[in-house]
């Protein structure tokens, strides 16, 4: 098995963060240009929330959501690689944690149907409890 193969599902998290990041503002600043207010009133993320419409602040939280469990995927992608432990069952818990994860950001920018999100999120986590999980035994049977 080729190692490297676990760097492409890496890669398109770090891909996704970026179109999100990008939409973010392409969303925001055409708020707060509609908005009139001064720029230097949006000095914090509460004041953004607070002037700009809930719609316009998901790809923001979205953004947020990005850093908190692909950063467990990323370290975790990076181990399977040092340790030279990629295989087939990694490699398709990793495309699917990036599927679902896209589909996750599409909803939560987008319609923000928390039911769906929630639904994408958790099967998005439990790819990744799986490569975590395997990991772990993997380690401790050596």
């Amino acid at each position: 098995m080729n190692k490297e193969l676990i760097m492409l599902p890496m890669l398109g998290m770090l891909v996704l963060t970026a179109v999100v990041w990008f939409y973010m503002y392409a969303r925001r600043i055409p708020a707060m240009k509609k908005a009139r207010a001064p720029v230097q009133t949006y000095t914090v993320p509460e004041k953004t929330i607070e002037l700009l419409p809930e719609s316009i602040n998901y790809p923001a939280y979205n953004l947020k959501n990005l850093f908190e469990l692909p950063v467990v995927f990323y370290a975790l992608c990076l181990f399977l690689y040092v340790t030279d432990t990629v295989d087939t069952a990694y490699l398709v818990a990793a495309w699917l944690f990036l599927a679902f994860r896209v589909l996750h950001s599409i909803v939560h920018c987008t319609s923000n149907i928390v039911m769906l999100r929630f639904y994408l999120y958790a099967a998005a986590a439990l790819a990744l409890w799986f490569m975590l999980g395997r990991a772990v035994l993997g380690l401790l049977a050596t």
